[in-house]
């Protein structure tokens, strides 16, 4: 920053408040927030003045704090009081952003995204929609975001819930893209449709009389985070199968009954993984709960994630706190 003086004459790098003023760039600030219902679908409006969708938000009024402006758009688009002091990303978008008007003068933005959490069913039934603007509202599916949203905005969405699913802090973006990507901006998740598996939740063994569709396995590491696979062609979430790497301590932990018929789930320790054996898929590990929250379960989702929690106790591994999930390297490793 130059020197400030009130001398015109003077030499160097001082400048007047006025010129320093004027060297600035100007900017505008705006603010949304990103919501989810319980199965991980996100909350999006639409308005009377343009066909794409939008997250809740706008401007930020002159003197206004950013997280206030979320406060304020949320109470007054969707008749909801809240707070909402957590970021999740800052995104700056360019002048020259594609379809805006040349005639709205538009300098370029600063645009803060908010968590607003899981909004329970009782929260979603008190939205109350002014007379105007706002027409109506729906939660997608994330992987439909790019369908139903300008390109620009549905890239700082996803972005954002990576960055709630990584659980790090907020993200800078430039037009919706990480200046730092992590593994799942890497490998694209949530870019295609996740495969519901809403099935009920039973813990123990399969009963006898009845087949088995799938068998998949929660696959601990030493320090309580589980292997996830990421299919690298469509960003999709899967556990692997339950023999799928060296493990040990095998515990029956329930099944999903859907269709007739069981989707199994087992635990084990992993002591270690093998070179990888198939490149259309990159290894993670992850916390159960982003699993979960990668994945489309239904409400049995939390029964399941309770079952694996007490799995992961019985083998006598730590409680795993939320960090971005790892990408682990191809030839392997044992611990």
């Amino acid at each position: 920053m130059p020197q400030l003086t009130d001398d015109p004459g003077r030499a160097g790098t001082w400048m007047t408040p006025a010129e320093y003023g004027a060297s600035r760039a100007a900017l505008w600030a705006a603010a949304v927030v990103l919501v989810t219902d319980a199965d991980g679908r996100v909350l999006v409006q639409s308005v009377d003045y343009r066909p794409d969708r939008l997250l809740p938000g706008g401007a930020v009024d002159a003197g206004e704090a950013p997280a206030a402006a979320a406060a304020r758009e949320v109470r007054e688009e969707l008749g909801v009081e809240g707070r909402f002091p957590r970021g999740l990303a800052v995104d700056w978008i360019p002048a020259d952003t594609p379809g805006i008007p040349p005639e709205m003068g538009f300098p370029g933005e600063i645009l803060h995204v908010y968590d607003g959490g899981t909004w329970s069913s009782e929260r979603i039934r008190s939205i109350r929609l002014p007379a105007q603007e706002i027409t109506g509202i729906d939660f997608a599916e994330p992987a439909d975001l790019a369908a139903l949203m300008e390109p620009g905005d549905a890239r700082r969405a996803l972005a954002a819930l990576r960055a709630r699913v990584n659980g790090c802090g907020p993200v800078l973006l430039e037009d919706g893209r990480p200046t730092v990507p992590t593994a799942l901006d890497r490998l694209g998740v949530l870019r295609t449709r996740r495969v519901p598996q809403h099935g009920t939740w039973h813990p123990g063994p399969v009963p006898a009389h009845l087949p088995v569709r799938g068998h998949s396995g929660w696959l601990f590491a030493p320090d309580g985070r589980v292997l996830l696979l990421i299919a690298r062609a469509t960003g999709a979430a899967h556990l692997p199968a339950p023999k799928a790497e060296p493990a040990v301590a095998a515990l029956p932990l329930g099944y999903r009954y859907a269709d007739r018929a069981a989707l199994v789930r087992t635990a084990a320790r992993l002591t270690g993984l093998a070179p990888a054996g198939d490149p259309a898929y990159a290894r993670l590990l992850a916390t159960p709960e982003q699993v979960r929250e990668l994945s489309d379960w239904g409400p049995a989702g939390h029964q399941e994630l309770v079952a694996v929690h007490a799995a992961r106790a019985q083998l006598g591994l730590p409680l795993p706190p939320r960090t971005p999930p790892t990408e682990l390297p191809e030839q392997g490793l044992r611990w």
